[in-house]
């Protein structure tokens, strides 16, 4: 089959709050998108406050435009009965993708825990038969993420006239960053004339048992398939729909 004649898919994506994956995952959701697949984005409240961080929470409008099943649901807005959720009872979606997925997310989804815009998705999806998706962060003993924007104390002088500070749109910058202000555009980095901002760095995290048994059992419940990452979710997509 072509592509051009594959079958337009209508997906639900649920973003919580990891910086591990999530540009991996904006850039699957622009190629689904490029495909001409229809993308409602569910965001927690984390999800909302991590994809700021990054730059990438401006971004989504290009994504989901807001058109009928390509809205953009922010836990923070929803209230506290998620009336949006009721779509998948109707069987409005074919797919939920959840990525990436916090192991926050994973436990509760594993307990059934269902007390946020996108644990609720998880649940509602399972409940009506429409398949879930989910790239766990939490998988091998250890993973390697990016950190947001961060001050390096060895390098900061503490100028009393501070460029960064001076030039932030969201006045995130005093003698450190804060993040849950800092939209990720990185006008800070250059302006540093002594090279103490930066942003994408490397760091390593161990993973907890508990954390990688939890997604073990999340691969055993039914009408859920684990993913590694989101790459991943092209290839199942496209092996499983576009025949």
């Amino acid at each position: 089959m072509n592509k051009n004649e594959w079958r337009k898919l209508r997906i639900a994506w649920g973003i919580t709050g990891a910086g591990h994956f999530i540009k991996d995952s904006y850039s699957v959701m622009r190629q689904l998108k490029e495909e001409g697949h229809s993308i409602t984005t569910f965001m927690s409240r984390a999800g909302e406050e991590v994809a700021r961080m990054y730059g990438l929470f401006d971004k989504t409008p290009g994504i989901s435009d807001g058109s009928y099943l390509n809205e953009i649901y922010l836990d923070s807005n929803q209230g506290f009965s998620f009336p949006k959720i009721g779509r998948f009872n109707v069987g409005r979606y074919d797919v939920l993708v959840v990525s990436p997925a916090t192991s926050n997310t994973v436990a509760k989804i594993v307990c059934g825990i269902a007390d946020t815009l996108v644990t609720n998705c998880a649940a509602q999806a399972m409940k009506s038969g429409t398949p879930v998706l989910i790239v766990p962060v939490d998988q091998e003993n250890s993973v390697v993420s990016e950190m947001p924007y961060t001050i390096d104390r060895s390098k900061c002088r503490s100028c009393e006239i501070c460029e960064p500070r001076e030039s932030c749109p969201n006045e995130a910058i005093t003698d450190q960053i804060d993040l849950l202000k800092c939209q990720g555009c990185g006008t800070c980095v250059s302006l540093c004339e002594f090279g103490a901002i930066s942003g994408g760095s490397p760091v390593s995290l161990k993973i907890r048992k508990v954390d990688s048994r939890n997604t073990k059992l999340l691969a055993e419940m039914e009408g859920v398939s684990v993913l590694r990452e989101p790459k991943e979710i092209l290839d199942k997509i496209h092996n499983w729909y576009h025949q």
